[in-house]
């Protein structure tokens, strides 16, 4: 089974290193090693986009602000389970 990771990419320069912190901080304490990574980089234009394997799930240019914590997990919680199933 293949572990989700996450990459959080936020805009430095604006100030959102805090959203991204507690973010991440969020998922590792919902999934512990049930993730193989959480990346967090920082990045610039206004950026906060977040993405499972690869695949964008919140992204602040298209969704508008910042993403709700159980938007996240729930992302996640469905590539766990796709992986569960060797559907990866």
């Amino acid at each position: 089974m293949t572990r989700p990771a996450v990459r959080i990419a936020y805009c430095a320069d604006c100030g959102y290193d805090g959203q991204a912190i507690d973010l991440a901080r969020a998922l590792l304490t919902e999934f512990g090693h049930g993730l193989s990574s959480v990346t967090i980089l920082p990045w610039d234009n206004g950026t906060f986009d977040v993405s499972v394997n690869g695949q964008i799930v919140h992204s602040m240019g298209r969704d508008g602000g910042f993403p709700e914590t159980g938007t996240i997990t729930e992302a996640v919680r469905a590539q766990v389970a796709l992986a569960g199933t060797g559907g990866d």
